[in-house]
């Protein structure tokens, strides 16, 4: 991707330098709640959480800054977070402008092993996650190293298309989505509450390709670049995932989509760049 040099976003919060984690909810621990399982394979996805004046805090965690080393792809993740960031602000600022709203941007925290959340602990085993309580997304810049090792979906490209998503599940906070979805999901069983939040995931898929569109004309991508992005979103398709993991798929259990389908609608945003296309509770 041609990012070097390219503005960053200032909404970045880094607290890498914190220690602890203790004290808060873990995600297990919120009642009532529904979780979305594995989207980023290890854990727990937290779009799905919704925080309300009774529920959920930050716990009785106490971090304290400790002296920040990090090691050259840390810093490089970095800024090539900050840009990918700041170019999804710039999508969703002109979409907001279209149908008469401004766009509040999420930051995007950065941190290692666990941090307190306003959806209760977050662990860098979960993945990226984002949490509609704070309007934040979370990342454990190692994940980087586990989507090239483990998943197999290496590139730039490829962690941009995971950033994208989450930011995704940002926008779906603003126009009311993940509320909507929660608040049906608490009266269902577990499998439709499933099927709820395949459609949620990827919508957020939909998102991403709909950033994609605009980054591409925007000359972001080289040569390659889109491929990895395919490549990304087939390596956490939920059959993928658990034929990798166990041998064999539980399709009542998928709560993000098969490795088709997350393909399917990653690149319908990708070819229309038009938020209205992803629609994926009227059509799957």
């Amino acid at each position: 991707m041609r990012w070097q040099g390219r503005e960053g976003s200032s909404n970045i919060e880094d607290r890498r330098g914190s220690s602890g984690g203790g004290g808060g909810r873990g995600f297990g621990g919120l009642a009532g709640i529904i979780v979305v399982l594995v989207g980023a394979y290890f854990g727990v996805d937290l779009s799905g959480l919704v925080a309300n004046d009774s529920g959920l805090s930050l716990g009785s965690q106490q971090q304290q800054a400790a002296p920040l080393q990090e090691s050259a792809q840390e810093k490089q993740l970095v800024q090539f977070s900050s840009v990918v960031l700041r170019d999804t602000e710039k999508v969703w600022e002109a979409y907001f402008r279209k149908i008469g709203r401004q766009y509040q941007a999420p930051k995007l925290t950065l941190y290692r092993n666990r941090i307190a959340t306003a959806c209760g602990t977050g662990q860098s085993s979960a993945g990226p996650f984002y949490c509609p309580g704070d309007q934040k997304l979370y990342i454990d810049l190692s994940f980087y190293n586990t989507m090239t090792n483990e998943l197999g979906a290496s590139g730039d490209a490829a962690f941009a298309y995971v950033l994208a998503h989450e930011v995704g599940h940002h926008v779906q906070t603003l126009l009311g989505t993940i509320q909507k979805v929660h608040r049906a999901q608490q009266n269902m069983d577990q499998k439709q509450a499933n099927q709820l939040s395949v459609r949620l995931e990827l919508q957020a898929d939909c998102y991403a390709g709909v950033w994609a569109h605009y980054a591409e004309k925007d000359g972001l991508f080289e040569s390659g670049d889109i491929e990895e992005a395919f490549n990304a979103a087939h390596a956490v398709g939920d059959d993928h995932l658990q034929e990798r993991a166990q041998g064999y798929t539980v399709p009542h259990t998928y709560t993000h989509g098969t490795s088709a389908q997350r393909k399917q609608w990653l690149q319908r945003g990708l070819q229309t760049g038009d938020i209205e296309q992803c629609n994926t509770f009227s059509s799957m």
